[in-house]
């Protein structure tokens, strides 16, 4: 920053987009905002800024022009200390402009899109649509160019005016094509009636974006329309984010009041916001239970979960085998194998084989691979079944394995020899990503025994689903490391699973795998006891600690990688995790950086720009959704094979050609966002998976994210060598600290039904919809108004529809 900004005595501007609102107080719309500079009267360094000033509308992501004068806090530094603002909105020609120039219009670039609405006028497109020979007057428009231009608008006829009627609304190109889709002709007139629509149908769109589209189309502040969607994007914000399956009643209240309150200058009544919620509570698009609120979704799964369990416990028909029976075909196995198993590993086979559900759970080195093949080798010869898959071309497999994603399902058919697939793709679950957009599973497994791996993985949502398809007469096995992070979605299945009680389990503790001299296990082990070993920091055979603070994690992995590419390897063999995705020491800064190491330009490599760098032939990249239609899901990792370029495009838009372990995908520039460099990726991504070697930095900079579950977690990937960086302190702190305990109700589900103290809970999957619709009454004790004797009474089991009868007989 250059000294004359506090010399000038006149009005400064600045023109940006704000990146974040970091304080707002409602009472006198005081806030303090950073913003990314765009435009500047005076000559800045700096790419943000901090703006403070008093604010109405204020909205992240948007563009303003703030004005006022330079400052030099004494504890805060330079800021700009705004007087006036105003939102800088796209005017029509900008946004006909943005639509010219879109993927869509193939050559036609922002100069070209620009001399066609300077020479035509905003009514170009009309006037093209009218008289193709228009375009003739725009000077420097080739033939091809023009050809492209009418093609495209005729082919688009009446979209191009909602598209640019949603440019209007702020919307970029990308979110508005998105829109388009989802509503087609209907677009303008869905939004015009519930501009909040958009916050649950289009991915992207949050509160204050379809709030600002919502005040703009004069939607008062307090107006009950807003105030319900303020308080379901809330319930919805925390699940997602905190991977809570429920929340209580006055943060539900206080925090859908901020949102409100922090999208617009508007103070909200307390009072407005309950009767909202009891509202939205009588209509059963919020579930009430007791103090607690859930999305409808989340309630039925918990539910629902409970339920298949008790199904599957109490209603199986799996054969029974002695103990006597079982311990032969162990040892039978173990004369075959030419091993000895452990008591624990024994007894674990004895109870899998006896129950009709059995959890397996423990951690690295303890057996669980072990006991799962020998589990599947006794159950298969006490039942006469062939493991041989070819000897089932007529009917299914009987052993059905699983695991939540791609990679963990590969590693659990290499380690088993045995079929294995996705939960996704073992359920026909299709589409998007995103679980509420994805079609419930209606499919029953058929089969004999169903073993799913890394069940820590698992969400709420995705284990009803799963469960609800098993048969009675299926056993099932779950397993997994109950100290690894929970799922990304909401919910903490495994681990409240196992808190309940209610299912037989057994949890693996001794360690096997040390016969090779592994420190990489024991530490695991140590960390996940809170501790560090006294020789952390020394080098080990198969691990290594490097100290260096934040800045220096870029220098130090520099040094490391280069060292192992002359060893001879590869980004295959290595993966750099990290928990962050912002900052220098982020996964953001650290892929580009290993990119360059990796996979550096050259003359001959093909590249294409990308929205944070470029892609080039052979970049390591990571799948970010669910894609089972193309045989891709979250969390595969892949190589960049081809890219295919406009011009070679049969989509006239360039392509990304992905080899995923043999399945080759092609991906347009419009799907590039399916996916990312993978060079470095977080922990959670990491899940279900093992590496050669992992490279894990751990420093203050990375702030509330150091966890125990986390290093744990990632320590636990690496399975020849593992190398540490970072500070010292910082690995300290993190074993000191798990993540905060999700709050989730599926514990005393499972309790519940275990002890069969309520007398409320239906036994049946098909009556758990039935029980989530009443809960708005169930959460109360109070009967009906009036205590008339209604049907929901009955149904809800307030009362006993037989009170009364006991002396009467049929």
């Amino acid at each position: 920053m250059q000294e004359n900004l506090f010399k000038n005595e006149t009005e400064n501007y600045i023109v940006g987009e704000v990146l974040t609102i970091y304080y707002s107080n409602p009472s006198n719309f005081y806030k303090v905002l950073l913003v990314k500079i765009e435009e500047s009267d005076e000559e800045v360094k700096e790419k943000q800024v901090v703006i403070t000033g008093n604010f109405g509308q204020i909205q992240e992501g948007d563009k303003y022009r703030f004005n006022g004068k330079w400052t030099d806090h004494p504890k805060y530094g330079v800021q700009f200390q705004s007087t006036k603002y105003l939102k800088e909105k796209p005017s029509s020609e900008e946004a006909i402009i943005n639509y010219l120039s879109s993927p869509r219009f193939k050559g036609i670039g922002k100069k070209s899109a620009k001399a066609v609405v300077d020479t035509l006028g905003i009514d170009c497109i009309d006037k093209i649509l009218n008289d193709e020979t228009e375009l003739d007057k725009v000077p420097g428009l080739n033939s091809k160019k023009r050809q492209q231009l009418m093609t495209v608008l005729e082919k688009e006829q009446g979209m191009q005016k909602i598209i640019i009627a949603l440019n209007d609304m702020g919307l970029s190109n990308q979110l508005a094509y998105k829109v388009y889709q989802r509503f087609e002709g209907q677009t303008l007139t869905t939004i015009q009636n519930n501009p909040y629509i958009l916050i649950e149908e289009i991915d992207g769109i949050g509160f204050n974006r379809a709030d600002a589209i919502a005040e703009e189309m004069g939607i008062e502040g307090d107006s009950p329309e807003r105030i319900k969607a303020g308080i379901l994007y809330t319930l919805e914000e925390k699940t997602m984010k905190s991977g809570d399956t429920f929340v209580a009643a006055d943060y539900l209240l206080n925090n859908s009041i901020a949102v409100l309150e922090k999208s617009r200058a508007f103070l909200i009544d307390p009072d407005l916001v309950a009767e909202s919620i009891i509202t939205l509570s009588r209509e059963q698009a919020i579930i009430k239970d007791d103090a607690r609120f859930y999305l409808p979704s989340l309630y039925v799964s918990e539910w629902g979960i409970a339920n298949a369990f008790d199904r599957l416990v109490n209603e199986s028909d799996q054969p029974d085998f002695s103990e006597k029976e079982i311990s032969k075909k162990i040892k039978d196995f173990e004369k075959r194998r030419g091993i000895n198993l452990g008591k624990s590993q024994k007894e674990a086979v004895r109870n899998a084989i006896q129950s009709e559900v059995f959890v397996l759970t423990g951690g690295p080195g303890t057996g669980k691979t072990t006991v799962l093949e020998v589990i599947v080798s006794v159950y298969a010869e006490l039942n006469d079944f062939s493991l041989d898959p070819a000897d089932y071309s007529n009917k299914p497999f009987p052993i059905l394995l699983a695991a939540p994603t791609g990679r963990a399902a590969k590693r659990m058919k290499e380690t088993t020899g045995l079929p294995a697939s996705t939960i996704h793709r073992l359920l026909g679950l299709t589409g998007s990503d995103d679980e509420e957009e994805l079609q419930e599973s209606d499919k029953i497994l058929k089969g004999s025994m169903l073993i799913v791996d890394e069940m820590s993985m698992v969400d709420t949502w995705l284990g009803y689903q799963l469960l609800k398809a098993v048969p009675d007469d299926m056993k099932v096995i779950l397993v997994g490391d109950k100290d690894q992070l929970p799922s990304v979605g909401p919910g903490q299945v495994l681990r409240d699973i196992l808190l309940s009680k209610a299912i037989p389990y057994q949890e693996l503790t001794e360690i096997y795998r040390q016969g090779d001299g592994s420190s990489i296990i024991t530490l695991a082990h140590e960390i996940k006891m809170g501790g560090l070993p006294a020789d952390f920091t020394e080098k080990k055979q198969d691990r290594n600690f490097f100290p260096c603070s934040t800045g220096k994690v870029q220098e130090v992995l520099t040094l490391l990688v280069s060292k192992a590419i002359e060893k001879g390897y590869t980004s295959k063999d290595i993966q750099v995790l990290a928990p962050i995705y912002k900052g220098t020491a982020g996964i953001n800064e650290l892929n580009k950086l290993l990119q360059n190491l990796f996979n550096p330009k050259t003359k001959n490599k093909k590249e294409v720009q990308q929205q944070e760098g470029v892609y080039r032939i052979g970049d390591k990249v990571l799948q970010l959704v669910n894609d089972p239609e193309r045989n891709v899901f979250n969390g595969d990792m892949g190589f960049i094979v081809g890219i295919i370029s406009a011009k070679e495009s049969e989509l006239n838009a360039e392509e990304l050609v992905i080899d995923f372990d043999g399945t080759e995908v092609s991906y347009p520039r419009n799907e590039w966002k399916k996916i990312t460099l993978s060079y470095c990726c977080s922990v959670h991504k990491s899940q279900g998976s093992e590496y050669d070697m992992v490279i894990l930095p751990l420093v203050f900079g990375y702030g509330r994210m150091l966890k125990k579950d986390i290093v744990y977690t990632a320590i636990t990937r690496a399975s020849k060598t593992l190398l540490l960086c970072g500070e010292i302190n910082a690995f300290q702190k993190s074993i000191t600290e798990n993540t905060t305990a999700r709050e989730t109700s599926l514990t005393l589900r499972l309790k519940s039904l275990s002890e069969e103290t309520d007398d409320s809970i239906e036994s049946s999957d098909s009556d758990t919809a039935k029980h989530a619709a009443g809960i708005e009454k169930a959460g109360s004790s109070e009967l009906s108004e009036g205590y008339v004797l209604t049907p929901d009474d009955v149904e809800l089991t307030r009362i006993d529809p037989m009170i009364g009868m006991d002396t009467i007989t049929p």
